[in-house]
This record gives structure tokens, sequence and C-alpha cells, in this order.
């Protein structure tokens, strides 16, 4: 048994959108823990989908699957950078008073 080869097919494209999103948060994005909490808040707010080759999701994906799942994953980036960008400004606060 090869489990090493499964992985959770919206990890590339959560990736993929956070490099999408990135600039339009630059005081999140130099910092590579917040962007790993960005990934995550979106991660956890998805469905996995697993799969061992990235050819898998093109022949069980039909193209509206594809296309709702680009728009989830898509709002999932952008609340994910609203979030930790909230926390972020939030703990900033409470540290300077």
């Amino acid at each position: 048994m090869n489990l090493e080869s499964v992985r959770n097919y919206q990890e590339l494209a959560v990736w993929d959108q956070i490099k999408v999103v990135a600039a339009r948060y630059p005081l999140l994005s130099g910092n590579p823990d917040l962007v790993s909490d960005v990934a995550c808040v979106a991660l956890n707010s998805l469905k996995p989908r697993y799969i061992k080759h990235n050819v898998d999701m093109h022949f069980f994906e039909t193209s509206s699957e594809r296309i709702r799942n680009e728009a989830a994953v898509r709002v999932a980036v952008e609340a994910a950078f609203e979030f930790v960008s909230r926390r972020t400004d939030r703990a900033s606060t409470c540290r300077r008073n």
C-alpha cells in the first residue's frame, strides 16, 4: 500500500489561488506563517478531494463541477485572507495597547 501518492487536490488549487490574491494583502503575503494560515483556513472550508494524479480530477470531474470547484476555491481563499487579516489586525492592536 502506497499512501504517499494520495493527496488532496484542493491543496494545489488553493496555493494557486493564494498566488493570485496575495498581492492585495502585502502585510500577510510577506509572512510565510500567515500565508500558511490562509491556506489552512481555506482548505478547512473546502471539501477534500483526494487523488493520486492530477489527471484523475480531469477524468472524473465534469466541466460544470470544475467551474463550481474553482469558484468555491476563489471564495474560500478570499474569505481566508480576510479572516487572517482581521485576526492579525486585532492581534497587532492588542499588542500596541
